[in-house]
């Protein structure tokens, strides 16, 4: 018996170093969802192509402003020979200039350009906002797979806890059928069955234990957590989480979805692209402004040698070129828009199905808690009949089967009513604000 309980003793001694050598670390799910936009490599690249867009908005707005041009030249020149072709003889020498300097000074303003400018300016503009929506898009996709994996990492959690509580109650009545089966009072076949009820639980546990370490590893690889943190789910924060309002249409998901905004600021993108193709049509005219200098030594000298007028240019046989170049555009308008209706029927798709995957998460819900309640009392009156002799080691093992998976789904309905409510939330393009994430 002494050897025994130091066995024991030294089993759970064991068990809490384990525990103690492990980092636990609790989080809601607003701080993982948090976390995972701050440091997601998802989110960080959608940052940088909204920044990316936004460097290129602001190259095309520069077009718009005047281009200010300044050369300058310095030569040294060999044994020039001047000859200026003058008329009138003359015996005197020119002189051999050895160095010359020049210095000009443009200046053009753009005036017209067949609105391509502004088009330009336009087309970049939407294309930026796009970039922004689907980046607003991106951050909510990560945020419901943080959700998703949160949502199995409690499951997994809670199944396993309730598998352990199960397995103890197990490997008491291995004990107890032990000492029965000793004195003759239960056949050996019944010890067996419920030593098999403890492998099979045990296997289960295993399990468990195998889908939580998978879990956090995905999660913790997703928040930039060391692999060594253990994250647990703290069971109250995770069930005071609301699930009210629920969009019940898709009217919501038609007018908040950021994939569809950004396809739709596409499409204002597209238009603007096709005005900057037509304005291949139109001549460009622009304001010129010079100034040059000019000195050859001992020669001549030219200063404050200004000039302005205006610039023309028209390509003209651009005019018969330019119209394959306003059939693409147009037909590159025509894809975005096919394209946004077929995003909007999806869109009409999954809202559709994840308000009746959410109106099932409840009602099963609510079949689960039944069916708890009669387990309970079946394993119950069972346990009553096996202790009065009524009842055999099936019915109770079956019994005992029963009220655990009945705990468990019951458990895990609840979690699921959870995610299937986050899941409609994201369809329906109000994750988001769920989270009060706008700022991040």
């Amino acid at each position: 018996m002494k050897i025994s309980q130091l066995m024991l003793f030294g089993v759970f001694f064991i068990g809490i170093s384990s525990i103690e050598a492990q980092e636990k670390t609790s989080l809601t799910l607003d701080e993982a969802v948090k976390l995972a936009w701050e440091k997601s490599n998802e989110v960080t690249l959608a940052n940088t192509k909204v920044n990316t867009k936004k460097y290129e908005l602001q190259s095309v707005k520069n077009n718009q402003y005047p281009d200010l041009k300044v050369s300058g030249q310095y030569q040294r020149l060999g044994k020039a020979s001047i000859d200026l072709h003058n008329d009138g003889s003359s015996s005197e020498s020119m002189a051999s200039p050895d160095r010359a300097m020049l210095g000009m000074a443009n200046l053009s303003l753009p005036i017209f350009s067949g609105f391509k400018i502004q088009s330009s300016i336009d087309a970049y503009d939407n294309l930026y906002e796009a970039e922004t929506a689907n980046a607003a898009k991106t951050k909510e996709d990560v945020a419901l797979r943080v959700i998703t994996y949160y949502t199995a990492l409690y499951k997994a959690q809670k199944t396993l806890d309730l598998l352990n509580e199960n397995q103890k109650q197990a490997k008491q009545r291995v004990t107890d059928f032990t000492e029965l089966e000793k004195n003759g009072i239960i056949p050996r076949n019944d010890l067996l069955k419920a030593q098999l009820l403890v492998s099979k639980t045990q296997l289960s546990i295993d399990e468990a234990n195998n889908n939580i370490n998978n879990i956090n590893f995905y999660l913790t690889t997703l928040l930039k957590l060391e692999p060594s943190v253990k994250l647990q789910v703290n069971e109250e924060d995770f069930f005071n989480l609301k699930t009210s309002n629920a969009p019940t249409s898709d009217a919501l998901a038609l007018e908040n979805r950021k994939d569809l905004e950004a396809i739709r600021l596409q499409q204002k993108a597209s238009e603007a692209n096709i005005k900057v193709a037509k304005a291949g049509y139109y001549p460009s005219i622009a304001l010129l402004g010079g100034y040059t200098a000019f000195d050859l030594k001992d020669f001549i000298t030219v200063k404050y040698a200004m000039n302005f007028g205006v610039g023309l240019s028209y390509d003209l046989s651009g005019i018969l070129k330019n119209n394959s170049h306003v059939k693409e555009a147009e037909s590159k308008a025509l894809e975005v828009k096919n394209s946004e209706a077929l995003l909007t029927d999806r869109i009409k798709v999954e809202v559709q199905k994840s308000i009746e995957d959410y109106d099932l998460a409840i009602n099963q819900s609510v079949v689960y808690d039944e069916a708890l309640q009669q387990a309970s009392e079946n394993y119950r009156l069972v346990k009553d009949k096996f202790d009065n002799g009524l009842s055999d080691t099936n019915d109770l093992v079956e019994a005992d089967v029963e009220h655990l998976t009945a705990k468990i789904n019951t458990a895990l309905s609840k979690a699921t009513i959870i995610q299937k409510y986050y899941e409609l939330l994201s369809v329906s393009g109000q994750l988001s604000q769920s989270f009060n994430l706008s700022k991040i």
